[in-house]
């Protein structure tokens, strides 16, 4: 089958970007997965600061892409669009009102894929009358809704698809070597923290946004810290916070957040990682912290990256993330609870060397499985529409 795939792949940097360029470098380097792809890389932002913003020149580029899109339709005959639908946004919700009104018309099948949640609920209780009229019009009764877990089902079916499947997100091993090189490091720093205590040092890779967590971060560690030095083992937690500051204003209100007494000493700021840095952050850390409550969060990628290195992860109860851990996993706390957050930092510090956490990424969130499940349910879904 042929598929044309509107959406873009980075840069920008974020989850739904490098999914993209999974599928379209994945279907294309393996013919057996029976999809053709032809892409359109509609990017309309070129930082994580400028995505969701209304600046000036977005509706002209995204017209162009519309029409090279359109181009591709006729020239090769494409029959099915694949897209990828905003969280609950407005400036980027008009966006996909102009798409789908220039480009539904002129083909048989519309698959969305659910990156995001949230957006179903926000136009039942948030939107605005005419919001969701327009919205149910040009966004409702797609052909296929591809959703990342059951927990996003009862969202996306508020937009009355004609079929629902259901695939998880994969990545690319970023760290083959772990079982030869890391796994042993890993388990002689878990022992040394049973022994002796010492420092722990905590990453979080994120954008740093309120809403990513990463002011709980910094509050979970001050109070493991406080916890930490005071107990048996003696624990002495640092933190590494990577990512990109969403506003000046918020870099701000962080780096004052980090003068007081109990974080001066505790946390470092590595600012955007990528490539080896990025690698060379993960391996040196000993736990994972990402406390979110973003309301679109779905299934987040820097979760399976920390996994692939064998990092105990601290976590919220949030959107889909629990049924990404091992059943009954005690790094899992509420959202908005830094104090949750610091008292499973020091239990998880001591309870898991990563050993658990590397076994459920090789057996559930490998690229090569996501790849033939996301194909298969894309020409299973088309299939059964034409008949």
């Amino acid at each position: 089958m042929k598929l044309l795939v509107f959406a873009h792949q980075p840069p920008p940097l974020h989850g739904q970007s490098q999914m993209v360029q999974y599928l379209v470098e994945g279907f294309r380097a393996d013919p057996s997965l029976g999809v053709e792809v032809f892409h359109v890389d509609a990017r309309l932002s070129d930082s994580l600061e400028d995505v969701g913003s209304a600046r000036g020149g977005k509706l002209s580029l995204l017209l162009t892409y519309c029409f090279q899109a359109l181009r591709l339709r006729f020239r090769h005959g494409i029959h099915d669009l694949y897209y990828v639908p905003t969280p609950p946004k407005r400036n980027s919700l008009y966006r996909d009102w102009v798409v789908m009104a220039l480009l539904r018309p002129w083909f048989k099948r519309v698959i969305f894929h659910w990156h995001a949640v949230g957006l179903g609920e926000w136009l039942e209780t948030e939107g605005r009358p005419w919001e969701r009229w327009i919205s149910r019009r040009l966004l409702g009764n797609v052909s296929l809704a591809l959703i990342l877990s059951e927990f996003n089902r009862a969202d996306a079916a508020r937009l009355h698809p004609r079929r629902i499947a259901v695939v998880g997100n994969g990545i690319a091993d970023p760290c083959p070597d772990f079982g030869s090189s890391l796994s042993p490091t890993r388990a002689q720093r878990f022992r040394e923290r049973i022994e002796n205590g010492g420092e722990v040092r905590v990453l979080f890779l994120a954008l740093c946004s309120r809403d990513k967590g990463v002011f709980d971060a910094l509050e979970a560690v001050a109070l493991a810290n406080a916890a930490g030095t005071a107990g048996e083992h003696r624990l002495r937690f640092r933190l590494a916070v990577a990512g990109t500051f969403p506003t000046p204003e918020l870099e701000r209100e962080f780096d004052e957040q980090c003068r007081d007494p109990r974080l001066r000493e505790a946390v470092t700021k590595l600012g955007f990682q990528k490539g080896s840095d990025k690698a060379a952050a993960l391996r040196d850390a000993d736990l994972f912290l990402f406390p979110t409550y973003y309301a679109a969060e779905g299934q987040p990628l820097n979760v399976m990256e920390a996994m692939a290195h064998g990092l105990p992860v601290v976590t919220t109860h949030w959107r889909a993330i629990p049924d990404m851990l091992p059943t009954d996993y005690g790094g899992l706390v509420e959202p908005r609870s830094p104090a949750q957050a610091g008292t499973a930092l020091a239990s998880i510090a001591l309870a898991s060397d990563g050993t658990k956490e590397r076994q459920e990424f090789e057996r559930r969130f490998s690229l090569d499985a996501h790849l033939r499940t996301l194909a298969g349910a894309v020409r299973a879904g088309v299939e059964k529409l034409k008949g």
